[in-house]
């Protein structure tokens, strides 16, 4: 999983895995989902996203949690 800001476009986006997008979905102003050739979701992006977020210093400050998976 990989997160990228891009501060130029002002827009965040969200690689939950390297499978080749085929297919996009807007569900919301600005918000795509995309999804492989079997529909599963591979990514998220946001557009306009400091004005999502309340103020681009917002995006500046990222915390993840992520919880342990065995395998």
């Amino acid at each position: 999983m990989r997160l990228r800001i891009d501060q130029q476009s002002d827009a965040l986006y969200l690689d939950l895995n390297d499978k080749e997008i085929d297919s996009s979905e807007e569900v919301s102003d600005g918000i795509i989902l995309d999804y492989d050739k079997d529909g599963n979701l591979v990514g998220i992006e946001v557009l306009d996203a400091s004005k999502k977020a309340g103020d681009l210093k917002t995006l500046h400050q990222l915390s993840l949690d992520v919880p342990h998976i065995a395998v």
